[in-house]
C-alpha cells in the first residue's frame, strides 16, 4: 500500500521541518526489491531492466513504441534527438520555459535551439508561436508538460504533419497523464520520462524513452557504447564498433525500485491529484491568483507540481515561510543562461509577464490533505 498519510492522522509532518517542497516517495516494497537484487548475480543492467521496460511500455506505449531504460531523462532525451536524425546546425524548436535538463542534450550535438514563448495559462509551449518560428530548418519540435498537464498534442502534430518533422516530448512530470482518451507515450514518436529522486517514479536518479519500435536496437546500442550487448553476452559479436555510444543504461537496482513504484502508481497518482483538486478548488477566484493547469476537460493532469501566479510572489513567498511552509520557482527560463546565448529582452512577452509571479506549492505523497487546507488558508488569508 501507499504511504499517504490519511485524514485522521497528525495535520502536519515534522513541525521543526514543516511542510517540504518535495519529498521522494519510495515504495512499499522498493528495499525488498533492492535487497533481493544486492543478493544476487546481477547489480548492474540485467533481466529486471527488461522487465521495467515490458511494463512500463505496455502501460503506457503504444503497439509502435518501445521502452528503453536508462540512467537518467537527460540521457533519455539525449538519444531521442539522436535517433531523430537531429546533427549539428538543424533547427529545433523547444520551450524557453523548462529544466535545462531539456534544451542541454541539444548543445552536445551543436544544434540550434530555437526557443518558443509559454502559454500563460498553462505555463507550457505557446503553439501558436510554434507555428511562427516553424521553417524548413526545423528538423524537430520538443514539448514539456508543465507540471503535469499536457501540452496541447493535436495542434502540435498538425504542425509536424504539415513540415514532416517529428515531436519529442519530455513527460518529466506528466507519468499517467492523458491527452484526450491517450496516454501520454503514445501519441508521438519520442517520449522521455525521469525517475530522478522527487519524480512520481524515482530510481534514485534514471529514465525512460518511448520510441518508435523499428529503432530500439540502435537504441540499445547506442546506450550501451554502441556495441551490440546482447551478442557480446552470447559470443557471437563482431568485436566492431560502428556507431558512437554512450553509458546510459538502468541498473537492475534501480529497475527493481521502479518495478515497486508500478505496482501503486494507480494509488500514487490518485493521491496526488486528490491534492492538486483540493488546491485547484481553494485556490480559484482569488483577487491576484490564478491557479495553473486547472479545469480542463479534454486531458488529465499527472499532478506532479502546483503552480500558481500571483501579484507580489516575495510577499507571498515570505509569508509562506513563516508559517514554515516551503515554495519555490524550480524551474526558470533558459534564456537567462549564457549557454543559450544569453536573454533578448522583449522576445519572449508571456514569459515575461509571468516570470515574476509564478510559485510552485508542495505536491507528494508525503503531504496530508489537512497540510493542503493549512496552505491555502494562509494564502487566502493574504499577503
Amino acid at each position: 500500500m501507499i504511504n499517504c498519510r490519511g485524514m485522521d492522522e497528525a495535520p502536519l509532518m515534522d513541525t521543526a521541518e514543516g511542510i517540504v517542497l518535495f519529498h521522494p516517495h519510495i515504495p512499499a516494497r522498493a528495499k525488498e526489491n533492492v535487497n533481493k537484487v544486492l543478493s544476487g548475480r546481477w547489480i548492474g543492467q540485467g533481466p529486471l531492466v527488461d522487465e521495467f521496460e515490458k511494463r512500463f511500455g505496455s502501460l503506457f506505449g503504444s503497439e509502435h513504441h518501445k521502452a528503453l531504460a536508462v540512467g537518467s531523462g537527460t540521457d533519455a532525451l539525449h538519444l531521442s534527438y539522436i535517433l531523430a536524425g537531429i546533427k549539428e546546425g538543424d533547427e529545433v524548436i523547444t520551450p524557453v520555459f523548462t529544466c535545462t535538463a531539456t534544451n542541454i542534450p541539444l548543445l552536445y550535438i551543436k544544434a540550434n535551439v530555437v526557443f518558443a514563448d509559454v502559454d500563460p495559462k498553462t505555463m507550457n509551449i505557446n503553439t501558436k508561436h510554434v507555428r511562427q518560428l516553424v521553417s524548413e530548418k526545423t528538423k524537430a519540435i520538443v514539448c514539456v508538460h508543465y507540471g503535469g498537464l499536457p501540452c496541447d498534442m493535436e495542434e502540435l502534430h498538425n504542425i509536424a504533419r504539415e513540415y514532416n518533422i517529428p515531436i519529442i516530448e519530455d513527460a518529466a512530470h506528466a507519468v499517467g497523464a492523458t491527452y484526450k482518451g491517450k496516454k501520454i507515450g503514445s501519441i508521438s514518436p519520442y517520449t522521455m520520462y525521469s525517475f530522478q529522486a522527487i519524480k512520481h517514479i524515482t530510481t534514485g536518479d534514471g529514465g525512460l524513452l518511448m520510441l518508435p519500435e523499428e529503432q530500439y536496437e540502435k537504441a540499445k546500442r547506442l546506450r550501451w557504447f554502441g556495441i551490440d550487448r546482447t551478442a557480446k553476452q552470447m559470443g557471437v559479436w563482431e568485436n566492431d564498433i560502428t556507431e558512437i555510444g554512450y553509458k546510459y543504461q538502468m541498473t537492475d537496482i534501480a529497475a527493481s525500485m521502479a518495478l515497486a513504484a508500478l505496482e501503486e502508481l494507480d494509488e500514487t497518482l490518485s493521491y496526488r491529484r486528490k491534492l492538486f483538486n483540493i488546491y485547484e478548488k481553494n485556490l480559484t477566484n482569488i483577487p491576484g491568483l490564478t491557479f495553473v493547469g486547472g479545469g480542463y476537460t479534454d486531458r488529465e493532469h499527472a499532478a506532479w507540481m502546483c503552480t500558481i501566479q500571483v501579484e507580489k510572489r516575495k510577499d507571498l513567498s515570505r509569508k509562506l515561510r513563516e508559517n514554515k511552509i516551503e515554495s519555490a520557482q524550480v524551474h526558470y527560463r533558459n534564456d537567462r543562461y549564457s549557454i543559450f546565448g544569453g536573454r533578448q529582452e522583449g522576445k519572449y512577452p508571456h514569459m515575461d509577464a509571468i516570470e515574476d509571479k509564478y510559485l510552485v506549492l508542495p505536491l507528494h505523497t508525503k503531504v496530508h490533505e489537512q497540510d493542503v487546507y493549512k496552505i491555502c488558508n494562509v494564502i487566502k488569508s493574504g499577503w
